[in-house]
């Protein structure tokens, strides 16, 4: 628990790498934020994975177009 009482802030999370990252923190005991771009089904199952290896999790969609 090297993470106990931090919070992650993990973008590209819907699946892949970012989930992974996701779930590493929270096995470490960090609180975790997840964003996700476009597939709000893909973001909702990795912050469910994320809180079952321990983590409190939330979520955002976000899209890099906010910034054009």
């Amino acid at each position: 628990m090297r993470l106990a009482g931090s919070v992650a802030l993990v973008t590209g999370a819907s699946r892949g790498i970012g989930s992974a990252v996701a779930q590493a923190f929270a096995r470490e005991g960090a609180s975790v934020f997840l964003v996700g771009h476009s597939d709000s089904d893909a973001l909702q199952r990795a912050v469910e994975e994320t809180r079952h290896a321990g983590a409190q999790a939330g979520e955002a969609a976000a899209d890099g177009g906010l910034f054009d």
